[in-house]
């Protein structure tokens, strides 16, 4: 099944850490909001080709068809309720919604507030993601948040009064966090309710305000064997309530996996619409321009057909990454047999993968390690 994207660039303030498509210039907002109407309803389903499905879904795949919405951003808790209205009506007038489809926003805590909680449950939204990232005011400051812990635990509390789907973002990576205090905040945010969280290691992208923080104060995050042992506390605190690790940074409660972001990782179509959004439509991928002029124009910053050797990588890398692993057969109808790969035995031998029922699966205890075990396992 198909899944749509919706990208909403707008944020108050750029947070520290922050490579991703944003802008915090409020009065585009109506002019961006107008061109992302046109763009989706001029998307043409009759021209999408469906008849060759190079990722081997063996079912019928019907373009018009979709099964999740994910509202990303930026901060899409920004929009105005007409706003989001038009956006929600214009994809139910132009798709066949299915009726028990997944549809998600994220907000940040201080721009989420009761009456809009309400408004997203009248619409039908049903699944949030909080970006919380610590519950520690230094920290917050640090990572350039605009919102304080108290803020964060009230926005949980709220969202869980109307909806039980409530993921919850966390950073881990800003010196003075400890094992200790990490699993704290993962227990609180648990008890008010939360059935999916992301846990991140910090990145430092070249040219955030992060970057340049760090050239003036080198000690500011903590070293990678910190970050990594933090995080793997983290995650066996959330194993032992229940939640699942389905992907490397991914935790859910049993049916609570955010079905939309599986469609990136096992390769489903999704389409993409707004500044930056990407599509994947059968082996084919494409970007919106990431500005704003280009992006009205109607640049693509992206077009590009994927090779088999690029599905091959593709297949493993992501496979790797989360629990429903890589079909052998698969690959192999590729043109790449990856059981006759050199390290393949050794890796079976040391339980670093496993192969069960045709697939190939990575052990959770090396996730940390991922990038280096997928190089390789690929020619």
């Amino acid at each position: 099944m198909n899944g749509i994207y919706i990208h909403i660039p707008f944020c108050e303030k750029r947070c520290a850490y922050c490579a991703f498509c944003s802008s915090c210039d409020l009065q585009e907002k109506d002019r961006y909001i107008n061109k992302l109407l046109q763009e989706i309803e001029s998307f043409n389903l009759e021209k999408l080709d469906f008849n060759e499905n190079l990722l081997g879904v063996s079912e019928k795949v019907e373009p018009q068809k979709v099964d999740s919405i994910y509202i990303g951003g930026g901060t899409p808790s920004l929009l105005e309720e007409k706003e989001l209205d038009r956006i929600l009506n214009l994809l139910h007038k132009k798709f066949e919604i299915e009726k028990n489809s997944e549809i998600s926003i994220e907000c940040n805590p201080n721009s989420l507030t009761e009456e809009k909680l309400k408004f997203y449950k009248q619409v039908g939204i049903n699944r949030l993601s909080i970006g919380v990232q610590s519950l520690d005011d230094r920290i917050l400051k640090v990572l350039g948040r605009l919102h304080t812990s108290s803020q964060a635990l009230l926005s949980v509390q709220l969202a869980k009064k109307y909806f039980d789907n409530v993921s919850v973002d966390m950073l881990v990576g800003v010196n003075g966090q400890s094992e200790e205090a990490f699993t704290n905040e993962l227990s609180v945010l648990a008890k008010l309710g939360a059935v999916h969280f992301s846990t991140y290691m910090l990145q430092v992208e070249v040219g955030t305000p992060l970057a340049r923080q760090i050239k003036e104060s080198p000690f500011l995050l903590l070293d990678e064997d910190e970050i990594i042992q933090i995080y793997q506390r983290g995650k066996e605190f959330l194993q032992e309530r229940d939640f699942v690790q389905y992907e490397i940074s991914n935790f859910a409660k049993k049916g609570r996996e955010c079905k939309h972001n599986i469609k990136y990782w096992t390769g489903e179509n999704y389409y993409g619409f707004g500044m930056s959004a990407h599509s994947y439509i059968n082996g084919i991928r494409s970007a919106k321009a990431s500005n704003f002029s280009a992006y009205y124009d109607g640049n693509k910053i992206l077009y590009e057909k994927l090779t088999k050797e690029q599905l091959i990588e593709e297949s493993v890398m992501l496979g790797l990454r989360n629990i429903k692993g890589v079909e052998v057969s698969y690959i192999k109808k590729l043109g790449y047999d990856i059981e006759k790969n050199e390290n393949f035995e050794d890796f079976i031998k040391k339980d670093i993968i496993k192969k069960e029922n045709g697939r190939i699966f990575l052990n959770p205890d090396y996730y940390g390690a991922s990038n280096y075990i997928i190089v390789k396992l690929l020619n």
